[in-house]
């Protein structure tokens, strides 16, 4: 069993981001918690204590682990080394294989970008044994990191495509959850569409792409098993 832990700076970060994917671990046996570091507060539409609720029930949905932690409220989310602190705390405590985070690339909201920055150093944080504002917890190394696109990214070529056709329709009655975000913009069509379009990159219907931090380490070439396409 595996231990899988993702980060999102909003409520629904981390099911349209890779709700799909996480559905697909927490199925093959694997558990998964997410972690969101603000309520929303700033958002046109709901309120905290409605995100609040929404991300609650599409978690438990799912069935993952949910922690809310304050990195500062909604667009106040500041990259320093006390929220750094607080995300390796986070990690030391739950010791996952796997972290993953919201994309490094700069998009239209702040939060996505600080929040990445600092989960990659909490993750290397997280082993060092001399951080005094730690010492409570002993060090953990992860396996790796790995970062997913919001719903409203630009699209780049994936490190890593997940086939999620399986998880399709659960993972969209997940994302429904989140019903005052379905006031703001066509998300779902947006993150659908967009699944729809690197699944077609590898012949399958549906797939969510990954961006991975560091090489990713195989045994030998021979363990490819599966080409992105026909050649």
């Amino acid at each position: 069993m595996k231990k899988i832990l993702a980060f999102g700076a909003h409520p629904d970060d981390v099911e349209f981001g890779c709700g799909g994917l996480l559905i697909k671990e927490i199925q093959n046996g694997n558990k998964v918690k997410v972690v969101v570091t603000s309520f929303g507060e700033a958002g046109t539409n709901g309120t905290p204590i409605s995100r609040k609720k929404e991300a609650t029930e599409a978690a438990k949905f799912i069935g993952a682990e949910i922690e809310f932690i304050n990195l500062g409220e909604d667009c106040h989310i500041e990259k320093n080394t006390k929220n750094t602190i607080k995300l390796a705390e986070v990690i030391r405590k739950y010791k996952p294989n796997v972290v993953l985070a919201t994309s490094q690339t700069h998009n239209q909201h702040p939060d996505h970008k600080n929040l990445s920055d600092m989960v990659r150093d909490a993750s290397r944080l997280a082993r060092y044994g001399g951080l005094k504002e730690l010492k409570k917890y002993a060090t953990h190394n992860i396996d790796g990191l790995y970062y997913y696109q919001s719903s409203a990214e630009i699209d780049n070529k994936p490190d890593i495509v997940v086939d999620v056709t399986g998880q399709y329709e659960m993972w969209v009655k997940a994302m429904s959850m989140h019903k005052s975000q379905m006031k703001t913009r066509g998300y779902i069509n947006l993150v659908t569409s967009k699944a729809r379009a690197i699944g077609a990159s590898v012949g399958v219907e549906y797939a969510t792409g990954l961006w991975a931090n560091d090489p990713i380490r195989i045994e030998s070439f021979s363990d490819f098993k599966n080409s992105s396409r026909n050649y």
